[in-house]
């Protein structure tokens, strides 16, 4: 009986860690996550955490100014992103080329 439970035990432990490892293998990395600063819509860029529709709107309308993003330090020059905005944001956009189809 105690070799049953024991066959039990482990056989529960390896299902748990093929599961946990699945898991962990679904979800994507950052840079499948990263929004692309350069050709990100505005309903794109307010998925990102506080970005509402009139600075998601502002982003596109800078990077129109700028003629793109060549670097996220660029967000700084949009109105309501400083510092501390610019750091949440940092991990989740790119700033990549401006052709369609490129990093999310």
């Amino acid at each position: 009986m105690a070799s049953k439970n024991r066959v039990l035990a482990l056989l529960f432990a390896i299902l748990g860690a093929l599961v946990a490892a699945e898991t962990r293998a679904a979800e994507p990395g950052p840079a499948a996550r990263a929004l692309n600063l350069n050709t990100a819509s505005v309903a794109e860029l307010e998925t990102l955490p506080g970005v509402g529709e009139s600075r998601a709107k502002a982003i596109v309308e800078a990077r129109e100014k700028l003629g793109g993003f060549k670097s996220i330090d660029d967000l700084e020059e949009v109105k309501g992103i400083g510092k501390a905005a610019l750091e949440k944001l940092r991990p989740l956009v790119t700033a990549g080329p401006r052709t369609p189809g490129g990093a999310r």
